[in-house]
């Protein structure tokens, strides 16, 4: 890719090994899955996630900060983003994440696009998101879940052009959808309810019956768990349109968060009494049987 210089090596091998260290620390679900792509592609999505990361952490109410304070450190971050992959300089105390991100970019073609969008979701959180239909859900998770899927299939490398595209969003959108339902009750406490307050106008459903649930919540939940089912059904031929070598890492990736769907359709009131998860076994056995399907 044109327009972006070349890295320091030196510089550009402690910038992975950074990205490295940040992913096996805080990416838990998502690191199983990467450790599945094969070299040089897993080096690039462990710089891709952890400027998401990041990004992430800015948005994030801890630290004492206040909003503004949060807002104003989001958009110095994306300045920084945009110097970065641009290849201009930057002084000797910049972030450890800009060399291997912008090798990254420019090795692959990630659309630069993809980071202002997840930049604007993470806006949208420091807002304390309400959304009122699903069109802005829709948006919001395309921002902050599709990105990262358009982003990875630049790196595993796609046929099918702008459909496939299209898949990765998708898939992205189920992600998140999912997120959403297992993450309900942390969310609401901190003033971001992503769910359409339409939707849950209709059924009934209030501020006091998402903390206490109820027969009312348990309906609004399976309406909900059948539109995450729904995007990941619309993305299924995304496998087939990647690398054959990227995807393992994809089904795991799937499976990973398909299944954590599964244990909320099976007792939708469990993500009031605690967060749902899969076991450190059922994932391991999730990525070999992905590898056995290769």
């Amino acid at each position: 890719m044109s327009g972006v210089a070349a890295i320091d090596p030196s510089l550009l091998a402690r910038s992975r090994d950074y990205c490295q260290r940040v992913t096996h620390a805080e990416a838990r679900n998502f690191y199983y899955a990467m450790k599945l792509v094969p070299e040089p592609k897993r080096t690039a999505m462990f710089a891709l996630y952890a400027w998401m990361r990041l990004v992430d952490d800015i948005a994030d109410e801890g630290g004492g900060r206040t909003q503004r304070q949060r807002v104003d450190e989001l958009e110095a971050w994306q300045a920084q983003t945009h110097t970065a992959l641009n290849g201009e300089s930057a002084d000797d105390d910049r972030h450890p994440v800009w060399a291997a991100l912008a090798e990254m970019v420019r090795q692959y073609g990630v659309p630069r696009s993809v980071f202002d969008d997840a930049i604007e979701g993470q806006r949208q959180d420091l807002e304390g998101i309400r959304c009122q239909t699903f069109a802005e859900l829709y948006e919001y998770c395309r921002r902050v879940a599709g990105t990262v899927g358009v982003a990875s299939v630049y790196i595993w490398g796609f046929e099918g052009g702008d459909e496939t595209v299209a898949l990765a969003v998708d898939r992205g959108v189920a992600f998140q959808l999912t997120n959403i339902l297992r993450d309900l009750p942390e969310d609401r406490v901190r003033g971001r309810v992503y769910l359409p307050q339409e939707e849950l106008a209709a059924m009934g459903v209030t501020d006091e019956v998402l903390r206490r649930g109820g027969g009312a919540f348990e309906e609004m939940m399976r309406f909900q768990i059948g539109r995450a089912e729904e995007y990941y059904r619309k993305s299924a031929q995304l496998e087939a349109r990647i690398e054959k070598d990227c995807r393992p890492a994809l089904v795991a990736m799937t499976r990973i968060y398909h299944g954590l769907l599964e244990k909320i359709a099976a007792d939708p009131g469990v993500v009031l009494r605690r967060r749902v998860s899969l076991s450190w076994l059922s994932k391991l056995m999730i990525g070999w049987r992905a590898l056995r399907a290769r």
